[in-house]
């Protein structure tokens, strides 16, 4: 759990670092590669952000500033994997009214090969889609920055910026609330420290990942709309032109808990389903530092028994079930967890069962 207090010095040096590098962009350095505008002409060769394919797979995890309903949360954690040679995906669930799946993709649009960056999900239900596309670069020895602006209308309408230092990665975004301000501002800030590398090399090998060959060709793809955002009040957006349903690779977990006989659960409290590339227990020891594994969760009504988690990596995992009998909203002495190390795989394009049962009261 981040404090207040820690997370205030971490974004003060993030605005620094956005500072420095953004004017990065506007002057090459001796010693560095810095693009600021992408090639005249197609040349896939040349894909415009091509690097933000590699530096962004694996497991990372920071707090999140907030100015959606939501709010901020001190943990988001976020396992990006390659789909394909030249796609790179993540999945992740808040609850069941809020999920979203990011991607990172190379298309062509506007005679250029460039990265885009497709962002949707559920938002308190409604679900939203939106395509961005990379239009500022700067790669250095010291850091890499892209900026990905929205397809149709560019960086008035909304766009996020991308910043990897080291081991840390800071995303920003930004919007004009549905053309309801008349320039974009600050949406939500993610300060991210990479956990693992380890969980992605299986697609890395398999892929020969990352490749510069064409995922989507977007040239009319937004000819008929006004901006590449997609809205829906339930079920997918229509006009989508990557929709879900065509995403490759992935697959689908359901997964489900019991209680044991002597546990009674409160139809208020919350079970936090978690899934982990790593076991969280040897014999009944908590291995906390394996924390640093996790890939997915959810956190539901302890009534509700179980979850689907689709759009899911395929792998071999590891899954537990935790009842927040404290109501702090993470694990902690008090709660009740399953304890056996419940592992399952999922295959491509597959489908996975996997049950636990929660049994063991956290010292």
């Amino acid at each position: 759990m981040h404090t207040r207090s820690a997370i205030i010095p971490r974004l003060a040096g993030f605005l620094l670092l956005l500072i420095l590098i953004t004017s990065s962009c506007k002057r090459k350095e001796s010693g560095t590669t810095t693009t600021t505008t992408p090639p005249p002409g197609p040349d896939i060769s040349n894909t415009y952000g091509y690097g933000i394919l590699q530096k962004v797979s694996g497991i990372w995890n920071g707090p999140v500033t907030s100015t959606t309903p939501l709010g901020g949360y001190p943990q988001w954690i976020v396992d990006f994997r390659p789909i394909s040679g030249n796609q790179v995906s993540a999945k992740n669930e808040l609850d069941t009214l809020n999920k979203i799946f990011m991607s990172f993709f190379i298309v062509k649009y506007e005679n250029q090969y460039k990265v885009a960056f497709r962002n949707g999900g559920n938002f308190n239900g409604m679900q939203r889609v939106s395509y961005f596309v990379a239009d500022s670069v700067s790669e250095t020895s010291h850091g890499s920055f892209y900026r990905f602006a929205e397809a149709v209308k560019g960086k008035k309408r909304a766009y996020t910026n991308i910043i990897f230092r080291a081991d840390s990665m800071y995303l920003l975004t930004f919007t004009n609330q549905s053309n309801t301000q008349p320039s974009p501002t600050p949406h939500m800030t993610w300060s991210a420290q990479l956990q693992d590398t380890t969980s992605c090399s299986n697609a890395i090998t398999h892929f020969s990942y990352p490749q510069k060959t064409l995922t989507k060709d977007f040239t009319n793809a937004f000819a008929s709309v006004a901006e590449a955002v997609y809205f829906a009040p339930s079920g997918p957006p229509s006009g989508d032109p990557y929709p879900d349903t065509i995403q490759p690779y992935l697959g689908t977990t359901t997964a489900s808990f019991t209680f044991a006989p002597s546990y009674t659960p409160s139809s208020s409290k919350k079970v936090l389903m978690i899934i982990t590339t790593q076991p969280l227990f040897s014999g009944a020891t908590f291995l906390s530092a394996n924390l640093k594994y996790r890939s997915r969760y959810v956190t539901l009504s302890s009534t509700s028994t179980s979850y689907s988690f689709t759009l899911m990596h395929p792998g071999t995992y590891y899954y537990y079930a935790l009842y927040d009998n404290a109501g702090t909203g993470t694990y902690g002495s008090g709660d009740w967890i399953s304890t056996a190390n419940t592992t399952f795989t999922l295959s491509p394009l597959g489908t996975a069962n996997v049950s636990t049962q929660i049994n063991f009261t956290i010292p």
